[in-house]
């Protein structure tokens, strides 16, 4: 069964999940915790949060960052880049990630005209997460960037503005 989800920008009243939203350990290494998100956006006007809810809760989180200048992944200056992916350890393995990842194009289209791609990176031992994307139409063009904590693959989606 599919679910029904909705993906929207974070408000105010979504700052009360932070202290009840957990990651595992071993997908915290490849992510940003909400509460560490939400500071990053607040000190970065470029770095918009969002929420995916399902049936009036937040079950995930991510980011876009849409500054062309901050956005070394790619020359593509009317590239967006979604960040810090998570769903929430009680809310995983019922399709929230695909679903909101399938969104996602339709949610850029609208509130981002500018923008003709989404980039993303994933470390390269993430192997559900690089299963995930490919799944739901995101390309590895064989680049890869040396992150911090390894090996980034990098993934882009074409946006096609009709």
């Amino acid at each position: 069964m599919t679910p029904n989800i909705k993906v929207r920008r974070c408000e105010d009243a979504d700052f009360q999940t932070i202290n009840q939203y957990t990651l595992p350990d071993e997908q915290a290494i490849y992510t940003s915790i909400p509460s560490i998100i939400l500071e990053t956006f607040q000190a970065d006007k470029f770095n918009q949060p969002f929420v995916i809810c399902s049936e009036g809760h937040v079950v995930g989180w991510f980011a876009l960052y849409t500054d062309q200048s901050g956005n070394i992944y790619t020359n593509n200056e009317r590239a967006i880049l979604l960040k810090s992916l998570s769903i929430d350890v009680r809310h995983q393995k019922k399709g929230y990630a695909f679903e909101a990842l399938r969104a996602l194009p339709n949610l850029v289209n609208q509130q981002y005209k500018d923008k003709d791609e989404i980039i993303l990176t994933v470390h390269e031992t993430n192997t559900p997460a690089i299963n995930l994307y490919k799944k739901a139409g995101f390309v590895y063009k064989g680049e890869d960037y040396d992150g911090e904590y390894g090996i980034e693959l990098i993934f882009h989606h074409d946006l096609l503005k009709k």
